[in-house]
């Protein structure tokens, strides 16, 4: 047990009895009055046009795979610096995945070399906006525009995060989000599609009702029920959109602590940087910190790995993020390896350390000073 964990999912005290409530009005099986105030919540919130409740950002990636018609031999543009199901959810449809670097001063997709990798079989680009932190959407968009393509924003991480003041999520045509309970507002296990393209929706709706008219039909819009599409159960419980609304009820509390302990972090380590022992994140002009992470970039995989063993040596847990899937096993079974420096740089150098909303200020300086004293006594 580490005296100081990596993540800690935090509680608002009103999770349980939403939970009661949900069961107390005689309809659990998802879709029902705690799902769509949640929904609702995003659509007001941030003008999103239409919003879906999913077991997970994964379903919700597999969803907009669906929707975008992916078909054997396409070709998905993906960074290779991210989580696995970026990729995933459009290699289950039959999609070939074409990696892209990081760009060399922060992990997101490097958005000057996108279009080098667009070929006539391209049909999707996913954008990930990693550690919240926005891609340059409007370089995405018109290269979409210009070669008549799908763009789909995993946004996993970026719950309340903006580009040039519009919310993540609602820039393409499709958005995915995770409410995993490492995410600034979770419920243990979640996601939402959100579907900014009108065109989208209703075939949306019968794919998250496993390929029916269910909806449909319990709006009354239909004197039927039935099987229209290919689809799956996509749909979370009413007993998850519960505990999903507490948290949403205070997203501007936990917005704000969380951007109270980037900071912290961020003051206590910039010696640091200054004197090149390490790089801290870097946030974009046009961007928005969401206070979603905190990480350093160290100089070589060596201090990162002895760092890591220092922190857990005093019960500190610290992590490195994602290995690059351009090199994975999988990937390699039927394709060559490709050369992309800089997301095996963020895979050997990136060092995330622990963030959650109850991380008091004593806990953060003890970590920030053995990192401090780490490289001071070297």
């Amino acid at each position: 047990m580490f005296k100081i964990p990596f993540n800690k999912p935090y509680l608002t005290g009103k999770e349980l009895g939403y939970i009661k409530d949900a069961v107390s009005r005689g309809k659990i099986s998802g879709n029902g009055h705690y799902t769509i105030k949640c929904q609702e919540f995003f659509q007001q919130r941030y003008g999103f046009k239409k919003c879906l409740l999913t077991t997970s950002c994964t379903d919700a990636l597999e969803m907009a795979a669906i929707l975008c018609n992916i078909q054997p031999g396409d070709e998905v543009i993906v960074p290779s610096y991210t989580f696995v199901s970026t990729a995933n959810a459009f290699v289950l449809r039959g999609a070939n995945i074409i990696f892209a670097d990081s760009c060399h001063d922060h992990p997101g997709i490097d958005e000057d070399k996108i279009e080098k990798l667009i070929s006539p079989r391209t049909k999707v680009i996913v954008p990930v906006h990693y550690a919240g932190v926005a891609c340059d959407m409007d370089k995405i968009m018109a290269l979409a525009n210009k070669h008549n393509l799908y763009v789909v924003e995993d946004a996993a991480q970026a719950i309340d995060s903006y580009y040039k003041g519009r919310p993540l999520g609602g820039i393409a045509h499709l958005a995915c989000f995770s409410f995993h309970e490492t995410k600034n507002i979770q419920c243990g296990e979640g996601g939402m599609l959100v579907i900014n393209d009108e065109r989208f929706i209703r075939r949306a709706e019968i794919i998250w009702e496993k390929g029916t008219n269910r909806t449909e039909f319990s709006r009354g819009e239909s004197n039927k029920y039935e099987w229209k599409d290919i689809g799956s159960s996509f749909l979370p419980s009413e007993i998850t959109a519960a505990f999903l609304y507490a948290q949403l009820e205070n997203l501007f509390q936990i917005q704000s602590q969380r951007m109270k302990i980037w900071n912290i972090y961020n003051k206590l380590l910039s010696d640091l940087e200054i004197e090149k022992y390490i790089k801290l994140p870097f946030i974009p002009s046009y961007a928005f910190n969401n206070g979603h992470m905190f990480y350093i970039i160290c100089n070589n995989n060596k201090e990162r790995t002895n760092i890591i063993k220092q922190l857990k040596n005093i019960g500190i847990l610290s992590v490195f993020h994602y290995l690059c899937l351009h090199n994975s096993a999988f990937y390699l079974k039927t394709n060559k390896n490709r050369v992309l420096p800089n997301c095996k740089f963020f895979e050997s150098n990136l060092l995330r350390l622990p963030f959650f909303y109850e991380l008091s200020e004593y806990e953060i300086n003890t970590i920030c000073k053995t990192i401090i004293a780490f490289f001071k006594n070297k």
